[in-house]
């Protein structure tokens, strides 16, 4: 029986002296379930931050595409160029010759270089010479720009500053001294061309375009064509018409056709009164030929002197408006206002 006894006392041990096997179970369950709670929370809390990392990426993505596309590119300084660089090193005269040679060709370059060194030139040319023979061939040109080159080229050569002062000395030459009254008139119309004064300008070309003197009237036309701009058409048309000096009305023909600071689409603007004009029957046959000339000049177009062919080809022509003016109301008022004003 102590044998039984004490393997009885054995097997029961664990229940009297220790946890019961049911607890131990349990607390091992409730831990592990702590646990995969613990796991859980951090898993979701990882996700949650992964997918808001991801996001703000997406939303910043587009941005930093857009500043990279926008920034400028790297590109390296253009090579200089030999020819350019050769004229900078010369003196001002051979400067302004070798540029206003090479203007026709290689305009961009050229232009530019003027317009940034003819201020630096004023009163170091002399107008004379090859200087003085590529002006006039430059006014001669059929790049407006070239003409303005040279038209700021010869101003500088004349030590011409670009101001109102400039307009007064050359208007107080021009009564002062008829002798020095061609290129006077001249370069009044220049400046007005390049911005001074151009009002007053017009003013005084149209007031000299009705002097009694022959040679003051042809180049007052010269200044009028030179000052440009569609103020300018009317007194030359008004010339062309009226003018008793057959030279003159040529020249007026010319100066809008042709020469001068005239764009294409002014001279264009001036084909309407043109055809007006073959229907007055007063015109007279030089001058009527004068007309046809200038319209074949402007056109670009070989038609006959018939007023009818030339009036189809401008119905079908892309008309230019041309600003309302008096046919003759600005020449004829502002010569009548002011006529005591000009030198006998």
């Amino acid at each position: 029986m102590g044998d039984q006894q004490t393997g009885n006392s054995g097997a029961i041990q664990p229940h009297t002296n220790g946890i019961p096997n049911h607890k131990v179970l349990s607390r091992v369950r409730d831990a592990s379930f702590i646990f995969l709670i613990l796991i859980f929370i951090v898993a979701v809390i990882l996700f949650w931050r992964l997918k808001s990392a991801w996001a703000n990426q997406e939303n910043t993505a587009p941005a930093q595409t857009a500043s990279l596309s926008t920034a400028p590119e790297r590109t390296s300084a253009p090579a200089p160029d030999p020819e350019i660089e050769e004229i900078r090193n010369l003196a001002p005269q051979q400067q302004a010759e070798r540029l206003l040679e090479r203007a026709s060709i290689r305009p961009q370059e050229c232009l530019d270089l003027i317009r940034q060194s003819v201020d630096s030139w004023r009163g170091r040319l002399q107008d004379k010479g090859r200087l003085f023979a590529l002006v006039a061939t430059a006014l001669n040109s059929d790049d407006l720009r070239v003409r303005a080159a040279a038209v700021e080229i010869d101003l500088a050569a004349n030590n011409l500053s670009k101001t109102p002062q400039t307009v007064a000395q050359l208007l107080h030459r021009i009564q002062a001294d008829p002798a020095s009254r061609p290129w006077a008139l001249w370069r009044l119309g220049a400046l007005g061309n390049r911005g001074v004064e151009p009002a007053a300008v017009l003013h005084h070309l149209i007031l000299y375009s009705r002097e009694r003197n022959e040679r003051t009237r042809y180049w007052a036309v010269e200044g009028l064509a030179m000052l440009g701009g569609n103020a300018a058409l009317n007194p030359l048309l008004e010339i062309l018409r009226s003018d008793p000096s057959p030279q003159i009305r040529q020249r007026a023909a010319f100066c809008l056709s042709q020469a001068g600071m005239l764009t294409k689409d002014e001279r264009l603007a001036a084909v309407p009164d043109l055809l007006n004009d073959l229907d007055d029957d007063s015109l007279n046959n030089a001058t009527r030929s004068l007309v046809f000339q200038a319209l074949r000049d402007i056109s670009g177009v070989a038609l006959p002197n018939d007023t009818a062919a030339w009036r189809g080809w401008w119905a079908n022509h892309d008309r230019v408006p041309k600003p309302a003016r008096s046919r003759a109301g600005t020449l004829r008022a502002s010569a009548a206002q002011l006529a005591g004003a000009l030198p006998a």
